[in-house]
C-alpha cells in the first residue's frame, strides 16, 4: 500500500508538473543555519586563516558566496580543514555540505568515489618547484632527484606517470599537506616540490626569499580544480553550480560589489535583472531567495573581483588569469546563461 501511494502520488505531482522533492543538503544547511565548507589545511591565497584566526582566499571566498546566496549571510560558514586524503571523506560522511578546496576533477572521483564536480572555478595543471641553486632548468634534468609529494592526491600519480614516461628515476619524500610539504622542502628533504602550479607560487610567496626558487617550466598535468558535492542530491549540486555561474557572469556583465544594489533596482539589460531578482523569480527554482545572487555578489564581488583580491597579479602569489580569464578575453571561464 506504501509503494502504492507513493507511486500515486509521484504521478500526479507529474501531471501538475512539479517534482517529488526529497530532504537534501539545501534543507540540511538551512536547517543548521551555517555552511559546512571543506577547505584546505592551509594553501596561502586560497585558503587560510590570518593573524585574527579568520579565513581569507580564493577558495574562503566561494564559501561565503554559497553561504550568502543560501542563507542571506556570508559570515554563517564553517571551515573544516581537510588533507588530501580525507577531504571525500568528510564529504561523504557528511560532515561537510561542500568542498571548495583545490580539487582536481577525474574519472574515477567522479565515478567511483561518488561524488559530483560542479564546474570549475581554477583552471591549473601540475608543475615542478627547485631551489634555484640547483641549477635545473628543466623537470627532465631531476633524475634521482628525491621530490616532495602530497598522498591522496592526483599529483602523486601525474609524477609516477610522467618520471616512467620520460624514464627518469626518483624518490618520493610522502607528507599530508602543503604546509608539510614546505617544511620539508625547505629544510632540504627533499631536491622538488611538486603540486599545482598555483598551489607552488602560494607556497613560493610565503618562504622567506622566494626569488631562491624556481618553478620550471614544464606543467605535466590538466588539473581542472572546483567545488564538489555528494552524488545525487541535484538541487543542492544546482545551488553550488549556479553560485559560481553568478559570479562568472556578473563580471562578464559588470556586476560589482560596488554596484550590485544599484543594478538589483533593476536596469536595461533583461538578464542583469533575472539575475538580481528585480524580474521574475529565478531563485525559487532553486528553493533560494530571489535575490540570492545580489547576496553572493554584494558579499565577495564577481569572479575577477576574488581572483584579483586574493592570488592576481597585484598579490605576493602573483598569479596571471591565463585559462581563467572569461572566454570573451581567450580564457576558458564560460558560463551558461541565466534564463
Amino acid at each position: 500500500m506504501k509503494k502504492t501511494t507513493f507511486l500515486t502520488a509521484a504521478v500526479a505531482a507529474l501531471a501538475l508538473g512539479t517534482t517529488v522533492a526529497s530532504a537534501g543538503t539545501l534543507d540540511d544547511v538551512k536547517a543548521n543555519g551555517e555552511l559546512r565548507c571543506i577547505v584546505s589545511t592551509g594553501l596561502p591565497g586560497f585558503a587560510y586563516t590570518d593573524a585574527n584566526g579568520v579565513y581569507q582566499g580564493f577558495d574562503a571566498d566561494f564559501c561565503r558566496a554559497t553561504a550568502a546566496a543560501v542563507l542571506g549571510d556570508a559570515s554563517k560558514v564553517k571551515y573544516i580543514p581537510a588533507t588530501g586524503k580525507t577531504r571525500f571523506t568528510l564529504l561523504n560522511s557528511g560532515e561537510g555540505d561542500v568542498i571548495w578546496r583545490n580539487t582536481t576533477w577525474t574519472f574515477v572521483r567522479d565515478v567511483d568515489v561518488k561524488t559530483t564536480f560542479v564546474g570549475v572555478n581554477y583552471y591549473d595543471g601540475q608543475g615542478f618547484m627547485v631551489p634555484k641553486a640547483l641549477g635545473v632548468k628543466s623537470a627532465k634534468d631531476l633524475d634521482g632527484a628525491t621530490v616532495c609529494i602530497q598522498t591522496g592526491t592526483t599529483t602523486e600519480l601525474n609524477l609516477a606517470d610522467y618520471f616512467r614516461t620520460n624514464k627518469i628515476s626518483y624518490e618520493p619524500v610522502p607528507i599530508e599537506d602543503s604546509e608539510e610539504a614546505r617544511k620539508n622542502y625547505l629544510a632540504g628533504r627533499c631536491d622538488v616540490y611538486t603540486t599545482d602550479a598555483s598551489g607552488l607560487a602560494a607556497s613560493r610567496a610565503v618562504f622567506d626569499n622566494p626569488a631562491d626558487h624556481v618553478i620550471l617550466p614544464e606543467i605535466i598535468s590538466k588539473e581542472p580544480l572546483g567545488p564538489v558535492v555528494r552524488h545525487g542530491d541535484d538541487n543542492w549540486s544546482d545551488v553550488v553550480r549556479w553560485v559560481l555561474n553568478a559570479t562568472l557572469a556578473a563580471e562578464e556583465l559588470g556586476i560589482t560589489q560596488a554596484n550590485v544594489a544599484e543594478l538589483a533596482k533593476g536596469t536595461n539589460n533583461p538578464e542583469i535583472n533575472r539575475m538580481l531578482g528585480s524580474e521574475g523569480n529565478l531563485g525559487a527554482m532553486l528553493g533560494l531567495q530571489k535575490d540570492w545572487v545580489a547576496k553572493a555578489i554584494s558579499s565577495v564581488g564577481n569572479y575577477s573581483e576574488i581572483f584579483e583580491r586574493h592570488i592576481g597579479p597585484k598579490t605576493t602569489i602573483g598569479l596571471e588569469r591565463g585559462l581563467n580569464a572569461l572566454w570573451t578575453d581567450g580564457g576558458l571561464q564560460y558560463t551558461p546563461p541565466f534564463r
